[in-house]
């Protein structure tokens, strides 16, 4: 399995963006998808998750009411929509999928990272 996000970039505090995660070579099991984001000398933390069966999505307080995680099944993608952008945005973004029976909510219970892509939010 390999997960290649895409679509960060330069913006200004207010602006808006959408990541995108392409999944390849999926066997076809169920997975919940996360974004993850890692800003320079901080941890590893959530950003969004997508369950698989259809469950509510989960937020990170810091995002709830700004970020819109979405999954199209059918093409094998997820999405990140990015409202109102934030200074305190600025990190690389992660997706992959949930591999173990840990947290829902915690990155090491993620696998098949990719190299993200970095989102720089200026004021």
């Amino acid at each position: 399995v390999q997960l290649q996000a895409f679509g960060g970039g330069l913006m200004q505090a207010g602006a808006f963006l959408r990541l995108t995660c392409a999944v390849s070579g999926h066997s076809g099991s169920p997975y919940d998808a996360g974004w993850f984001r890692q800003a320079p000398g901080k941890e590893r933390e959530l950003v969004a998750i997508m369950p698989w069966r259809g469950d509510r999505p989960v937020y990170s307080n810091s995002v709830r009411g700004r970020f819109t995680i979405s999954r199209i099944q059918a093409t094998d993608r997820v999405y990140l929509q990015m409202n109102n952008l934030k200074v305190e945005d600025t990190a690389v973004h992660y997706c992959a999928p949930k591999t173990n029976a840990g947290a829902i909510d915690h990155w090491t219970s993620y696998s098949y990272w990719g190299q993200g892509t970095l989102v720089t939010v200026s004021s």
